[in-house]
């Protein structure tokens, strides 16, 4: 019998072994992947661009010889138009300046597990040779650079609109371009080596003012605010305005955008409201007390414009930029507002009647027979529309040749005046054609009395002839006598 064997335990390989194993291999992968990229470019990696991932130097250089030999560059224009420029038109080719050996050299593939996640974007300086002056004749031969006629690029301007008002109208840009700015531009690109090459704004002849202007934009809040700055006129029972459309009328615009106001054009606005609405002096129908209807004119009466103060006044409106509602600056004001301002509180004196009446309030409250002024000798009494412009009580009289004590006086036509004449005992007629007064109006004392008492200041007074006369004297010229004949 063969003796029995004992079953011996098999020995356990030592775990130290494994790891080692393990590391030996890691090892190993990373040596040889860093010898790898000992001599490939790492992933991510673009020269001037162009992708070199996992690339030789030499499949590079390789790469970019192709490309410089199949090399075009597409040109688009302003209006979208493409054109094609071949690099070899222009002697387009790749030379190796040794600028990717180095950049080979200086990647550190030992540290690769480090930078497989990173971009890594060169730019070489060299590479790309080209005849300068054959790509600028490629250029000046494009199409676009050689048109007969370019729509011309236009400025924004201030302009007025149908409405009457200023506006901006916008530039305009035209497809006039600059040679030496298209050279540039498209040299630029062949330098980087781009595929396309898109002309910018830079390129073309802009407008030398466009609608962001700050001096045309300044203009334009200066011309808006002027124009802001309306006048609403209550005049009598009347409304006038002065508008924007009006306001921009008056304006002038320099070519370096000043805007001014013209004030003679002012002036002339402030004319047409003084034609319009003063009063003074107009010729007036006139309802008499008999119940015809006459025309007079002249006198002192009336409404007046200050047309120095009013232009004036505008300028200043203007310049506060704010629409305002108020009344004409005044010379004079009548009584009554609005376009007849005689009222219905008045005096009329009908000469050739010789006769006075004196409404108030619309009713006859007095009326009685006067003497004016001597027609036959040139003292005749001024006609016209007056007012009262003061009176006194007692009064002396006093002229070239004479002098007279009344109790009443009511003056109305520079130094003529209605009062009192106790050296008469009629009154009435025609007396006054070779017994008339100096000029002055003669009534009863009783009547002067009571006409005294009722009589305000500013009264209007109309007097008139029926008849037509020839007033001479100097009360009549300085009163301003409808039919003054100087």
């Amino acid at each position: 019998m063969m003796p029995e064997q004992e079953n011996k335990p098999k020995k356990k390989v030592p775990s130290w072994l494994f790891f080692l194993a393990e590391l030996v291999l890691i090892a190993v992968i990373y040596l040889i992947i860093a010898f790898y990229f000992d001599s490939h470019f790492y992933p991510n990696t673009t020269v001037n661009g162009i992708g070199c991932s996992m690339k030789t130097v030499e499949t590079v250089r390789e790469y970019y010889m192709a490309l410089a030999d199949d090399y075009q560059i597409t040109v688009y224009d302003g209006e979208g138009n493409s054109y094609i420029i071949k690099g070899e038109d222009f002697s387009y080719s790749y030379v190796d300046s040794g600028e990717v050996d180095t950049l080979m050299e200086e990647q550190n593939s030992f540290a690769w597990p480090l930078n497989f996640g990173r971009q890594h974007i060169y730019t070489m300086e060299a590479g790309w040779t080209y005849d300068e002056e054959a790509l600028e004749e490629c250029i000046q031969a494009l199409d676009f650079l050689n048109y007969d006629e370019y729509e011309q690029s236009q400025d924004a301007v201030l302009t007025r609109g149908s409405d009457g008002l200023y506006t901006i109208t916008e530039e305009v840009y035209g497809n006039e371009p600059i040679p030496e700015e298209v050279v540039r531009v498209i040299t630029q690109a062949v330098q980087e080596g781009l595929s396309e090459c898109t002309l910018g704004s830079e390129c073309y002849v802009a407008p030398a003012v466009t609608s962001e202007d700050e001096t045309l934009n300044q203009a334009l809040e200066q011309i808006q605010s002027y124009c802001s700055a309306t006048i609403q006129y209550t005049i009598g029972d009347s409304e006038e305005s002065l508008d924007a459309v009006e306001i921009a009328d008056m304006l002038v615009i320099g070519e370096d955008y000043s805007v001014t106001i013209d004030s003679s054009l002012v002036e002339a606005y402030v004319q047409t409201l003084a034609s319009s609405y003063n009063t003074y002096g107009k010729v007036r129908s006139f309802v008499t007390s008999l119940g015809d209807t006459i025309e007079i004119g002249g006198g002192d009466y009336g409404l007046v414009i200050d047309k120095s103060g009013e232009a004036q006044q505008i300028l200043t409106d203007l310049a506060a930029g704010t629409p305002v509602n108020r009344d004409p600056v005044y010379e004079q004001t009548a009584r009554v507002s609005g376009t007849d301002d005689i009222g219905d509180t008045y005096i009329e004196l009908d000469y050739t009647n010789q006769h006075l009446y004196y409404y108030q309030n619309g009713s006859l409250v007095l009326d009685c027979d006067i003497v004016s002024g001597n027609i036959s000798n040139g003292n005749g009494s001024p006609d016209g529309v007056f007012k009262i412009n003061y009176k006194d009580s007692p009064a002396t009289l006093v002229g070239e040749d004479y002098q007279s004590d009344v109790t009443y006086f009511m003056v109305f036509a520079y130094n003529v005046g209605i009062h009192d004449a106790d050296w008469r005992s009629s009154f009435g007629g025609d007396i006054y054609v070779s017994s008339g007064s100096h000029g002055c109006i003669n009534i009863p004392e009783d009547s002067a009395a009571q006409l005294y008492g009722m009589l305000e200041m500013g009264t209007p007074v109309v007097a008139y002839y029926r008849e037509s006369v020839s007033l001479t004297s100097e009360s009549s010229s300085i009163s301003n006598a409808y039919s003054y004949a100087g």
